[in-house]
């Protein structure tokens, strides 16, 4: 990618990964070892093969580069690879659906519909060192500003590691839930990055039927892993006529798959049709043939004012939209201090150019200093999304950088019920269940995250405004909850969803929330919208129904059931209204809307399928069978001899790592439960397991 070039990714340290062993066939095979029996217990002393921590998968197209990979690196040929002899598969397979989306009216006059869109290339982790289920650490790039997001690209690949990388499971449930394709990247990079052209010539070889093995290669990795689709980033120089004209027969072979797969493909303005590297910084004679063999194009943060204005207007020429492309942003060393010509990809008095894309928005984690916590990030992750305002309502014009917030419009995936949130952004400092900390461990998992707010923050009062935010000192469920904290002298209402919720006779709302030590009394009400506003960046109407007062100097978490059925119609906007003389520090944990009470059904035939030993401890490998219906996500917890449960971590799959289990005193055998969590976040019954010591 130029300018700059992205550097070859660093080799992580030594994660010491193995090659497993896979009996059986098909995607459900267990990794099984002489010591395993099958059943629901394990033996001890497996193999060390046996349950090697699941990493993101990556490849070269198809030769291997010459010596030995660095620690923690596996080489892989894509050419070779087969769903059945993968046995990191179950571990890295998104099941979320994406989610279909709607636009609310915008929440300011800046904001348009239908015009610039944007994707965010991302880079979460090296290319070999992507955890398949989160880590233990939360200090991690816990993206959550979906709703500005139209395609969101797994960035890496390099020379040492591998070329061909897929989105963990994590990132692909996340963005799903929030309707946001993932695209997963092939990476040829340029030569005096390790590039070595003879990967491009494999990934346009044909076979002998003149097909595009390759081609087929990426639409398989993609189904059977659950993302959306490739970002084609060729940048290899040494080409010639001839593979321009492969290259371009390999795109519309590659397109062809994917559309009957319903995969997208994103071009990378690089390659030119010539098969020369030329990066145009346009949409040009140079690439026109392959923007249309894709769905968007990047193009090179070459572009000028001029090159975007003809771009859009080549883009219409050949009949597609003008925001099919993204005009490269580079934020990777300077975020929202990058000096960018908005007015050439976003003016602000007419109509959009072109759709815009984030090169490495991760920088709003990386650039702050070590020993940064969760808090820290979301706050500047909230500057850079919404703006130096910090409220997309008030966009604030004197702000150089132009956020997302201030010139697209957010959009939502709350259209259906049951609804609930429990604020959690997926990570944090422990872990909680019904307001108790049930393990004390960081963690993070992207997959576990809730559908967040999108506006951040809208706050309407006529006093004094509080701060708003996600905290990770308490929660109700999961790793955060949102406080509301501020010194009152009128009443303030927190806009949190806009929502397309029907509303029947049954629909209630359960609201949880609490107030700290030291907080004065508030009184709470649930702010609903029955209509729109009729125009861009006018108040939202609200009607208030009570939710309760909680008392002044802290309170345990409470939950108010509120009726809604002298309402009627579709609810378009929650928020809640605080009303206080003085000092609050309040905590909304949870907010849920539903007909009918629900629980889901258990999972079933929860087995330990390897295991090693190590000096710090037991790793296992779990597999289980699917509940039926429809689970959120599942959780799986340790029985400890004395009867309580510790979390060890939750997943949308149904397989699931556990390193570094220790042999608690006099404990003869380690017992494991997982259960369903529904949308409502109620629990199923157990499948247990046992691994004797």
């Amino acid at each position: 990618m130029n300018q700059p070039q992205p550097q070859p990714q660093p080799r992580p340290a030594a994660p010491t990964r193995r090659t497993v062993v896979l009996a059986g066939a098909g995607t459900a095979a267990a990794l099984l070892t002489p010591a395993f029996t099958g059943s629901a217990e394990a033996a001890p002393a497996a193999s060390a093969k046996a349950a090697s921590r699941p990493f993101a998968s990556y490849w070269f197209p198809d030769s291997l580069p010459t010596g030995t990979p660095g620690d923690g690196v596996t080489w892989r040929s894509l050419k070779a690879w087969r769903a059945e002899d993968d046995p990191d598969l179950p571990f890295n397979t998104a099941t979320v659906p994406l989610a279909d989306r709607f636009t609310p009216v915008p929440v300011n006059t800046t904001a348009r519909t239908d015009q610039a869109r944007i994707s965010s290339l991302v880079a979460f982790g090296n290319t070999a060192g992507n955890p398949s289920q989160g880590s233990a650490t939360a200090d991690h790039y816990a993206l959550s500003h979906w709703a500005y997001i139209d395609e969101l690209v797994f960035w890496g690949g390099s020379a040492g590691e591998g070329l061909v990388l897929a989105p963990n499971a994590p990132v692909v449930d996340a963005a799903h839930r929030n309707g946001v394709p993932v695209l997963g990247t092939v990476f040829l990079p340029p030569v005096h990055h390790g590039g070595d052209l003879r990967w491009t010539r494999d990934l346009v070889q044909r076979d002998g039927a003149g097909r595009f093995p390759l081609a087929a290669k990426l639409v398989e990795v993609a189904v059977a892993y659950g993302f959306d689709g490739w970002f084609i980033n060729a940048e290899t120089e040494g080409g010639d006529a001839a593979l321009g004209t492969g290259m371009l027969a390999f795109v519309a072979d590659l397109r062809a798959r994917s559309d009957a797969a319903g995969l997208r493909i994103t071009w990378y303005d690089a390659m030119t049709v010539r098969g020369e590297v030329g990066w145009q910084g346009a949409l040009n004679a140079e690439n026109t043939a392959l923007f249309e063999e894709a769905d968007s194009m990047f193009v090179d943060f070459r572009w000028t004012p001029g090159t975007l204005t003809a771009s859009g207007a080549n883009a219409e020429a050949v009949d597609r939209s003008r925001y099919d492309l993204w005009a490269g942003v580079d934020v990777e060393s300077a975020g929202w201090n990058k000096a960018v010509d908005w007015d050439a990809i976003i003016p602000a008095d007419g109509p959009h150019t072109v759709s815009y894309g984030f090169y490495r928005p991760e920088w709003t984690r990386s650039h702050l200093p070590e020993g940064r916590t969760p808090a820290q990030f979301h706050g500047a992750d909230q500057r850079f999304w919404t703006g130096q305002s910090l409220d997309p309502a008030r966009p604030d014009r004197t702000d150089g950088w132009r956020a997302p917030a201030t010139a697209v419009a957010d959009r939502s995936t709350v259209d259906r019920l049951p609804f609930a949130t429990t604020f959690n952004t997926g990570h944090g400092l422990r872990w909680y269940e019904n307001g108790r900390a049930t393990s004390d461990a960081e963690w993070n998992h992207l997959g576990l995250q809730d559908r967040l707010p999108g506006r951040r923050w809208v706050v309407r009062t006529d006093g004094r405004t509080p701060s708003v935010g996600f905290d990770f000192a308490d929660a109700w469920r999961g790793g955060s909850s949102l406080l509301v904290d501020g010194d009152f002298d009128a009443p303030a209402t927190v806009e949190l969803y806009g929502t397309r919720l029907p509303l029947s006779r049954r629909t209630v709302v359960e609201l949880t929330h609490r107030t700290d030590p030291g907080s004065g009394p508030v009184t709470v009400e649930l702010a609903v919208a029955l209509h729109e506003p009729d125009r861009p960046g006018d108040p939202i109407a609200y009607t208030y129904v009570p939710a309760g007062e909680l008392r002044a100097g802290g309170s345990g978490w409470a939950t108010a059931t509120l009726r809604l059925n002298s309402l009627s119609g579709t609810v378009h906007a929650l928020g809640v209204r605080l009303t206080a003389a003085g000092p609050v520090r309040w905590r909304l944990g949870a907010l849920a809307v539903r007909d009918a009470p629900e629980v889901p059904s258990a999972p079933a035939g929860l087995r330990i399928t390897g295991s090693s030993s190590g000096p710090d401890g037991t790793a296992l490998r779990f597999r289980w069978q699917r509940a039926a219906g429809a689970p959120r996500h599942y959780e799986l917890h340790r029985v400890l001899p004395d009867g309580t449960r510790r979390f060890l971590g939750g997943t949308c799959g149904t397989a699931f790592f556990v390193p570094d289990i220790q042999r608690e005193p006099g404990e003869k055998a380690a017992r494991f439960q997982v259960r369903a969590v529904g949308e409502l976040y109620t629990t199923s019954g157990a499948a247990s397991a046992k691994h004797r010591w």
